[in-house]
């Protein structure tokens, strides 16, 4: 079906409201709180004994008149392959109550959030823009009680920091919208909503990227990088970065290649910067670490690229008065982890499927990275030393 055009604004308020008329009664259609309980209770007065361990069973026939007896609403949840999906290894052929109830609250919340997340796209088409996602997150910071103590002049800081993350990972191609899809079937809501319990460890909030503590330790760190206080960082500042062991030549890189204004670069732009040094490990970091490697945007790093990158970190070395290391030595010890398909180029898709990426680039960029690897043997003995030193203590 043909979109309204821009002018059209009659036919597109029109398209707004069947929309939204249309995920309303999509939203009836849904469970609510008293449906859920009902349908549990439904469930535990139908228990087929024996349990199994802790679990309450239920057998096949019992299921279907649970099903009979919940309501037009609950009848997609109770087929053959339903059931199919949640049997297991009990003798008896039943399924485990619980894990059942859990399929239906987890099928539930997923459409709930979909619906929700559907109010937010604009053009209706699936996807939602950064604008979008921002209006989702900002409406949603009241009712996540782990955020309470943000102040509101935080507010659009935090929602900067929170949409980032959605956008680094879900939109390798930076198209400046992503679909609804695929941010139900990743994690990050997950993450965001597990702000709604007040109970929350520290543990928990601290491996959060949405939590507060982990917003205001990410804009922490800009703010005490960013000396002159003009709200932007320069490249001697973004040095300062980390363990303030990233090499020039890698800096200089960044400031090249991602979006800087009179070569300074904003919080959203550190923001990626940030997430790709901090989780190495996962294509789209790479993606964004290749890139800068990938000097001469061949679509892979050869000897040059590698033998480029190395020598400022035997620059730093030099500097430390640390030992000089031979680059063929560490070019070899790279294609040995990295495995290519062709013996003398090292394209992405090598680096992601390696499962050495991580490693390989921390070698190249950043003289701590590579000291730790260099050292990894001694550190591995000592934390051996540590912990046997500890059972001996407890003994």
């Amino acid at each position: 079906m043909q979109l309204p055009a821009e002018d059209e604004v009659l036919l597109q308020k029109l398209r707004e409201e069947s929309r939204a008329v249309f995920l309303q009664r999509k939203s009836r259609e849904l469970l609510d709180n008293e449906e859920l309980q009902n349908l549990w209770f439904l469930l535990d007065k139908h228990q087929v004994p024996p349990v199994s361990g802790d679990e309450a069973m239920i057998s096949y026939e019992a299921y279907l008149l649970v099903g009979e007896r919940a309501g037009p609403k609950c009848k997609k949840f109770f087929t053959a392959r339903v059931y199919a999906k949640l049997l297991h290894s009990d003798p008896y052929g039943r399924i485990s109550i619980m894990q059942f109830f859990n399929y239906v609250m987890r099928k539930v919340w997923l459409h709930q959030t979909r619906i929700g997340l559907s109010l937010y796209d604009v053009a209706g088409q699936g996807y939602l823009r950064e604008s979008d996602l921002e209006n989702y997150i900002l409406e949603l910071i009241p009712t996540l009680p782990q955020l309470d103590g943000l102040e509101k002049s935080f507010y659009s800081f935090y929602v900067c920091t929170a949409v980032r993350k959605f956008f680094f990972f879900l939109d390798p191609l930076r198209t400046g919208k992503i679909k609804i899809q695929d941010i139900l079937a990743c994690s990050f809501l997950d993450d965001l909503l597990e702000l709604r319990d007040e109970e929350l460890s520290k543990e928990s909030q601290e491996s959060n990227w949405f939590s507060a503590p982990s917003a205001l330790r990410v804009y922490g760190q800009y703010l005490n990088l960013d000396k002159d206080h003009n709200g932007m960082l320069s490249k001697e500042e973004l040095s300062r970065y980390g363990t303030a062991t990233l090499t020039p030549v890698f800096l200089d890189r960044v400031f090249q290649e991602y979006l800087t204004y009179d070569g300074e670069m904003d919080y959203k732009t550190y923001l990626d910067f940030v997430l790709a040094l901090e989780n190495r490990k996962e294509p789209a970091a790479l993606q964004y670490i290749f890139k800068l490697l990938d000097m001469e945007n061949l679509g892979h790093l050869n000897v040059f690229s590698l033998n480029y990158f190395f020598r400022a970190i035997q620059e730093q070395m030099k500097l430390h008065g640390q030992e000089q290391v031979s680059f063929q030595d560490v070019k070899d010890e790279i294609f040995d982890m990295v495995k290519p398909k062709d013996p003398y180029k090292i394209t992405l898709q090598d680096l992601v499927n390696s499962c050495q990426g991580d490693t390989v680039t921390s070698i190249l960029i950043d003289l701590n990275g590579f000291w730790t690897y260099e050292n990894r043997e001694v550190l591995v003995a000592n934390d051996n030393d540590s912990s046997n030193a500890a059972d001996l203590d407890d003994t």
